[in-house]
């Protein structure tokens, strides 16, 4: 049997985009590894340094994202299974059980399925109680009904005589007809996965129906579902794996138990968090993945919109939106009631005297009197509601968007560019995976940032000093992503046109400053994300970082600057 590390995923055989960073070891060891905080690649170390190609502190970046990402690969907490790697699983459990317990292989099977295909457990109960174990499982070790030395038995179903020949029990020595067996299995595997619990017919008896009266007796159709649902059984009904959520993928995951990073990718390239099996999420917790989820998709945002943008007719009560003209309000048929947007009053009562078609002085006094201070103070509370939610939603889907973006134009340079590189530069494939590289850890930059804007919504609004350094470190990392996004996607361009023939010396300065880019930002991203994971303990009780702030930590002057520019380009303030 071989280990599970021998049927671990290799990232070298997958052609996957987000494998490297979608490995529960990479992400682990991609924000916390001790080496990085050495390698003189921190944020702040081109603090005050621009964006020329004077980046002298970038000179090893390649190298180091190559050293850190077999690193990564060596210390993958999960394997990704195949049908076939899960039904070799799935008969070698069998035959370990088998083995040891000195029992069938079809026992062996509908004991590890009760066990929800656990052998330790199968082992511990069975050496505890077999009796028990036997009783509970149905695994009789003689029959209730002895067959006696007769020629022919009554089917307990349809009580037609039969010869023995036509009479299968199972170990109970319950005897029914084939005729009725066939039907009664068919029938139980067509009501779905519970057929893999299937008993003796007979009321009172508990004896089990294991697999080999399965194949003898049932239809080849009904064989295939059977053999279907209890591979899937291995799956669903064991703890330690579970199906990848993407639509039309047959793999599975085993989860090594005790890893801290949920984060997985299958080899559909798909990367799900094993936990809660939504999408990969890290470093937001699940908890508040599946409030957002919840919230971006509940219609109690369509309410507050309508009751921050609306009001109810005072005849029928139907919501109506003002977006434009005077007050006068002419509600929709059959109501067709004319009344003012101000005061809710009927028009009729309206005209010169009370200010026209554009004011209501009714509105004025009632107001000033307080009449309208609880239908507006709501109108208020669910207006700058449902603006905090639209700031942090849209932030969030267009991080979504930029990530789907990069991961085509990720596609495109793997597929196209690099070997136009190869050929107008003279150099190998091979020396180009930088560019790669930072394709890659824009991908993953990208995701980070988009679950972190969830993470700021439920940020309570009363822990000023944790938001404040939420926001630093969020700006920071996006202001370093932001540059790198620029310089893989607007520099590189220089380098693929055929008639600028440009010197060598240019495009190893690029290759430094993407690489050192590279760099910079995924420190800036370690940061944010051990900062997030740790709940933002570094900030004391008076707001102020316990801590002192180096340029490991969030990076130079020259990340601060740069911030001003993304908050520019994507509508952030301090304020939000």
């Amino acid at each position: 049997m071989e280990s599970d590390e021998d049927k671990m995923v290799d990232a070298n055989d997958v052609e996957s985009v987000d494998d490297d960073f979608y490995s529960g070891e990479l992400e682990d060891d991609y924000y916390y590894s001790e080496g990085d905080d050495d390698d003189g690649g921190g944020g702040g170390g081109g603090g005050d340094d621009e964006d020329g190609p004077g980046y002298d502190f970038m000179a090893e970046a390649a190298d180091d994202l190559v050293e850190d990402s077999l690193y990564w690969r060596q210390q993958q907490s999960y394997s990704v299974l195949k049908e076939d790697d899960i039904k070799q699983r799935q008969d070698e459990a069998v035959a370990r059980v088998s083995t040891v317990l000195s029992i069938s292989k079809v026992d062996a099977t509908t004991l590890l399925r009760h066990y929800n295909w656990s052998i330790s457990k199968v082992h511990d109960e069975w050496f505890a109680d077999e009796d028990g174990v036997r009783n509970t499982v149905g695994l009789l070790d003689r029959p209730v009904v002895p067959i006696s030395d007769v020629r022919e038995l009554t089917c307990g179903i349809c009580f037609e005589f039969f010869p023995l020949s036509r009479i299968v029990s199972a170990a109970c020595g319950h005897p029914f007809c084939n005729s009725c067996w066939s039907g009664y299995i068919n029938a139980s595997v067509n009501d779905g996965p519970g057929c893999l619990a299937l008993r003796c017919p007979d009321p009172s008896c508990r004896a089990a129906v294991g697999l080999d009266m399965v194949n003898m007796l049932a239809s080849d159709e009904e064989k295939e579902k059977y053999a279907r649902y209890l591979l899937r059984s291995y799956v669903e009904d064991n703890r330690k794996t579970k199906w990848c959520p993407a639509p039309g993928c047959e793999c599975a995951v085993d989860f090594a138990a005790g890893a801290g990073n949920f984060d997985v990718s299958c080899l559909c390239s798909y990367s799900f968090c094993w936990s809660c099996t939504e999408e990969a999420h890290r470093p937001v917790d699940c908890g508040t993945v599946s409030k957002w989820i919840l919230k971006n998709s509940a219609e109690s945002e369509n309410m507050n919109w309508i009751l921050a943008n609306s009001k109810p007719c005072p005849k029928c009560k139907r919501p109506i939106e003002k977006n434009q003209g005077c007050m006068h309000i002419t509600c929709t048929p059959p109501c067709k009631f004319e009344f003012c947007w101000l005061c809710l009053g009927s028009w009729s009562e309206h005209g010169e005297r009370t200010g026209g078609f554009y004011a209501c002085n009714r509105y004025e006094a009632a107001k000033q009197e307080g009449a309208y201070d609880e239908a507006e103070k709501r109108r208020e509370m669910a207006k700058n509601s449902l603006e905090r939610y639209t700031h942090y939603y849209e932030r969030w889907a267009s991080n979504q968007t930029s990530r789907q973006k990069a991961l085509a134009d990720l596609q495109q340079m793997q597929n196209v560019h690099l070997a136009k590189l190869s050929d107008i530069h003279c150099t190998p494939e091979s020396q180009l995976k930088f560019i790669t590289d930072a394709w890659l850890q824009i991908v993953e930059c990208r995701r980070v940032l988009k679950w972190t804007y969830a993470y700021g919504f439920y940020l309570p609004d009363h822990e000023q000093g944790k938001r404040q350094f939420f926001e630093y470190l969020q700006g920071e990392a996006e202001s370093g992503l932001e540059r790198l996004h620029q310089c893989a996607e607007k520099e590189l361009q220089q380098f693929l046109t055929p008639e600028a023939d440009r010197p060598s010396k240019e495009f190893e300065e690029f290759r430094t400053k993407l690489a050192g880019l590279t760099s910079v930002t995924k420190n800036y991203f370690e940061n944010l994300v051990r900062a997030l994971e740790n709940g933002l303990v570094d900030v004391d009780s008076n707001g102020s970082s316990s801590r002192a702030v180096g340029s490991k930590d969030v990076g130079g002057s020259k990340g601060r600057a740069g911030r001003g520019k993304a908050n520019a380009r994507t509508g952030r303030n301090a304020d939000d």
